[in-house]
Order: C-alpha cells, then structure tokens, then sequence
C-alpha cells in the first residue's frame, strides 16, 4: 500500500473533532479525536492539523486529507457559511487548512459526507443515486450520485429540512416557528425537538426524544403515538423527496435512526404518498453510525477499491 492511496477523514462536530486514516478497502488504520475548541477558529485549524500530524505519524506519509462541516462554503465568497459553529462562519477554512497542511484539503457538509460514506461502502453501497438524512438535534440531508456528493450551485443541495411538511392537516399547519424564521418547516417536526413537542401536546411532560423511545417501548399510549405520527409525517416528507430526485436508497441518521418503530411500515407511507404507481425506493438504516461523517470526509478522494 503506498501512502497517497490512504485517505484521512476529519469531522468537526459541534463538541469533538475526529480524525481517522482508512485504506483503500476502508479499512481503519488510525483514529484520533478531541475536544472542540468551539467559537475559536484558529484553535479549530490547529486541532486539526495536530489530529492530522499524530495520524500521519503511524503512516508512512503523507495522505489525502478531506474534512466534513456543519456547514458549507460559500461559492461567492469562498467563506464558510450556514454553520452552526459561528466560529467557522466567514472564515476561508479551506484554504487555511490547505496552508497549514502543506496540500490540497477538500471540505464538504456533513450530510454529504453522510450520505458519502453511506454510498461508498455503507447501508447503500453500490447503488447509483442516495440520498441521506440527518435526524437529530436539525434535519439536514445529502445527495450523492455515482459515488460523488451533489453539492450544487448555492452548496444547499439535500437540504430538505427547510421546506414545508408536505401535506399538512389543519391541526399541523401553520407550524411552529423555525429557526430560519419560517412556519412549519419539517425540521420543526421531525427533529427530536419536534418529537419532543408532540408529546408535549398530548401529555403536558416534556421528554427527550429517546426518553419517549424507550417510554413507547415500555407500551406507554402517548409515546406510541407520537412516534406513530412521526413515522407518518417523515413519510410524507420523504415522498417530496423521491417524487423531486427519485433516488435508488434513502438512508437514515442521526439519533432518530436508532429508533427502530420509525422503520415499521415507513416504505409503504413514502409510496401512498409519492406520484406513482409504486415506488422501488428502499429506506434502511445507516450501516456506519456516528463514523459516516468522518469516513464520507476521507471518501472525498474517491471511493472505497
């Protein structure tokens, strides 16, 4: 194996910083992580060039490097934007990161990651359109076709998450404020927020959305049914999905995805409510978990052989 054939992936997340080396097959040769230094942008580029450093140290030299963001940058500005680590915002990090590492580094969103690593030799290898959901604190998305991310013209692709809930009943609409300042945005209902609120309204308690989980699991009514309704709206919601790019496999992420109830019957409500006939489409749970960020960042360099 020759060292330019391994590829080092880095997720800056919102509290840890992971790093890992992976060789051609996917293999994991090397991890490192640390703590975020949030809100401090040029002790994020040094965590991660030391990250980079200490990998490459058990290499025998130096790899391709690719980072994953909660963000994008911006193809006017060449900045840093939508992040929700204000640090990195308005900063160039690309071509920082690229200065201090000596090389080339390519940086894409982390659901594009996601869904990367998902399509290069996860829960949708081999199949030629993907698209990938976060689930979790937000709802975000990616899009990747024949093995490469879709980032698009204004780096918003797959970003589902700020469009309307499909289909809204008049006890839904007009939603609930957003955090991008518009009504009955799906992230509003199908983040654990969102799932959390719906208990709300039907019990008074406030629960986690993992509390409500494991209270569904235990046969508890209110429970049952909220995630009953969330399973009905993320299939209307991923019906706008398929019925715009029609994609081979939607994989699931995020906390949410480990919710196994969301599963039961979920392709039959995106096919009641799709535009045809049947729909072939297979929505699965992600294969690499809370690695698919940190992977899809290394698989920016081609994928898995």
């Amino acid at each position: 194996m020759t060292h330019d054939s391994i590829r080092i992936g880095v997720d800056l997340g919102g509290t840890k910083i992971e790093a890992v080396a992976l060789s051609p097959r996917g293999e994991a040769l090397a991890r490192r992580r640390t703590p975020t230094p949030a809100h401090d942008y040029e002790a994020m580029l040094g965590a991660i060039g030391a990250l980079v450093n200490e990998i490459e140290r058990e290499l025998p030299g130096c790899a391709s490097v690719g980072v994953a963001i909660p963000g994008a940058i911006s193809p006017n500005s060449g900045l840093v934007k939508n992040s929700y680590n204000t640090g990195l915002n308005g900063k160039p990090l690309d071509r920082d990161l690229s200065a201090l590492l000596g090389r080339e580094v390519r940086i894409e969103n982390d659901a594009n990651c996601f869904a990367l690593s998902e399509a290069t030799d996860g829960a949708a290898a081999g199949a030629r359109v993907v698209f990938g959901v976060i689930l979790g604190t937000g709802v975000g998305g990616g899009i990747v076709i024949d093995g490469r991310p879709l980032a698009g013209l204004n780096r918003i692709a797959g970003e589902w998450g700020h469009n309307p809930l499909p289909w809204m009943t008049p006890d839904e609409y007009p939603g609930r404020a957003c955090t991008c300042g518009r009504n009955g945005c799906i992230e509003t209902f199908l983040s654990g927020s969102g799932l959390a609120h719906d208990y709300l309204a039907r019990t008074g308690k406030r629960l986690t959305a993992q509390e409500i989980a494991t209270a569904a699991e235990a046969g508890d009514a209110p429970a049952l049914a909220s995630l009953d309704a969330y399973r009905e709206r993320l299939g209307r919601a991923l019906a706008g999905v398929v019925n715009l790019l029609d994609p081979d496999v939607i994989v699931l992420g995020g906390g949410l995805s480990n919710i196994a109830r969301i599963y039961d019957g979920l392709e039959k409500l995106v096919e009641r409510h799709a535009f045809s006939d049947a729909i072939a489409t297979k929505v699965v749970r992600n294969l690499h978990g809370d690695s698919s960020g940190v992977r899809g960042a290394a698989w920016l360099w081609g994928g898995a052989g």
